[in-house]
Order: C-alpha cells, then sequence, then structure tokens
C-alpha cells in the first residue's frame, strides 16, 4: 500500500506558514515560478550587518508541498547566512533529485519525503528555498 502523500504533518505545515506578509521595503527580493504546475513563492528579506537574515515576508501559491516548504523554509531561516541557505537549497534539490539519502539538515524537511517518488512535485518544494537564497545574494548585493 502506498503511504498518503499529502500527510496531517504536511497539510499541518501547508495551513500555517508564517511571515505572509510582504516586508513593506526589502533590502532583497525574489519571486520563483515553478513552470510544471504554476506555484509561485515570493520572498523578501532584510539582512544585518554580517548578512544574515534578519527578517522575511513571503507571498505562497502553490500546492500543499509548496506550502509546507515554505513554512519549513521561514520557520528557520532567520539568522542564516547566504552560505547557510545555498547549502539547504543544494541539499534538498540533491534529496528530492535522489542523488542523497538522507533530508537535508534542515529542522523538518524529512516531512516531505512521501513527495520524493513524485518529481512533478519537487519544483514546487524547492521554491522557497530558491527563492530565499536568490533574495539574501540580492540584499547583499546592494
Amino acid at each position: 500500500m502506498n503511504a498518503p502523500l499529502y500527510t496531517t504533518e504536511i497539510l499541518r505545515l501547508a495551513a500555517s506558514i508564517p511571515f505572509q506578509q510582504r516586508l513593506e521595503a526589502p533590502m532583497g527580493s525574489s519571486e520563483k515560478r515553478s513552470p510544471i504546475c504554476g506555484s509561485r513563492v515570493t520572498v523578501d528579506v532584510d539582512v544585518d550587518d554580517e548578512g544574515c537574515v534578519s527578517a522575511i515576508g513571503m507571498v505562497v501559491r502553490a500546492c500543499a508541498l509548496g506550502q509546507a516548504s515554505a513554512s519549513l523554509m521561514a520557520s528557520h531561516a532567520v539568522g542564516r547566512s547566504a552560505a547557510e541557505l545555498d547549502e539547504a537549497r543544494d541539499a534538498l534539490t540533491a534529496w528530492l533529485a535522489g542523488k542523497r539519502d538522507t533530508p537535508p539538515d534542515w529542522p523538518g524537511l524529512d516531512l516531505l519525503a512521501p513527495a520524493l517518488p513524485h518529481s512533478a512535485r519537487h519544483p514546487s518544494i524547492r521554491l522557497a528555498f530558491e527563492a530565499v537564497a536568490d533574495a539574501v545574494r540580492r540584499a547583499a548585493g546592494r
């Protein structure tokens, strides 16, 4: 019997996305969109003097998996550096692609394991991590 794709934990995360309002004057912003399903995530960030995320705001228009991923990203992004966010994005991409056996070292990402066999859902899951990494790079480049 197959495990359900939308577990209770995934649906809870999707229903509890933090920071669901754009920042008024962000230091960096990025919008990422999945051409496969049309999911879209916009992330705004402010960074501190060390280049770590000090504030985050988002607009998430995605399936429950994309929403759950955005919830996990936003819940743990404040205080993270560009290098940490790049590493999380790259590790998530590798895990979803089957290039690593374990989920990335980011709280809660193991909850997305039911989506591993569903490659059409992977772009939506990656969006928030791609957007936050890009937004921090843009903020650093100001």
